[in-house]
């Protein structure tokens, strides 16, 4: 039986940079199980207090407080819960160990100075989309799956309303990967990709899938 995929919400927070939009990335201590050293968006488990704050049992609506919980104690920004924006749900793959069922939201990330708490989370930095992933292209960072194909998403926009407004207008998808071994690396399927239910990779049809090889990862995905 696959393991308990723990409820967990997670933060994009968004700012104008210089020259485009930029987000913020803590890194997590290195001494930590899960991704540790990795960079990543302020996140992690939903708490009881969280469902307390929400007064239901409800995942998501406790997930929007765990957000803004977990960007005030790890990044001390402070956020508003009706300022987030559900863009997406990532669940750990069945065969992990160790599983989360993440909400993502996004979020302006205004003005604030940001302060680590030196505990889970030891840097930080304010960067745009496109230079994070050639930054972990170039080896200098790490990024979980989850983290690069959301950076893959956002890349395409230049400013933070623009992201925000464009999100606040569609669906929120639900990634559950399903990781093909290929050679030089994995292969991780997302819904709606042709070959999703039988790891046909070859199968014609629409892709949705990111490519995680030695020479480099990738992320592919067609209309």
């Amino acid at each position: 039986m696959p393991a308990v995929a723990h409820p967990a919400a997670t933060v994009v927070l968004l700012r104008d940079g210089a020259t485009t939009c930029e987000v913020l990335l803590v890194q997590r201590n290195q001494r930590l199980s899960f991704h540790g050293g990795a960079w990543v968006f302020p996140g992690g488990r939903i708490d009881a207090e969280d469902y307390e704050a929400a007064a239901s049992r409800d995942h998501v609506l406790a997930a929007r407080y765990a957000a803004v919980r977990e960007a005030r104690e790890e990044a001390g920004v402070g956020i508003a819960v009706n300022d987030l924006v559900l863009i997406s749900r990532w669940v750990t793959p069945e065969l992990s160990p160790k599983r989360f069922d993440t909400w993502f939201f996004a979020a302006p990330g205004g003005s604030q100075a940001v302060q680590v708490d030196g505990s889970e989370i030891h840097a930080h930095r304010w960067i745009a989309p496109a230079e994070a992933l050639a930054a972990y292209g170039r080896s200098e960072i790490d990024l979980p799956p989850p983290t690069f194909v959301t950076l893959s998403e956002l890349a395409t926009f230049a400013t933070a309303p623009d992201p925000l407004a464009s999100l606040a207008r569609e669906e929120m998808e639900t990634f559950l990967p399903r990781i093909r071994s290929v050679d030089g690396g994995a292969c991780c399927l997302y819904q709606n990709d042709a070959a999703y239910d039988d790891g046909e990779l070859e199968r014609p049809g629409p892709r949705h899938r990111l490519w995680m090889l030695e020479s480099g990862w990738k992320y592919e995905r067609t209309a």
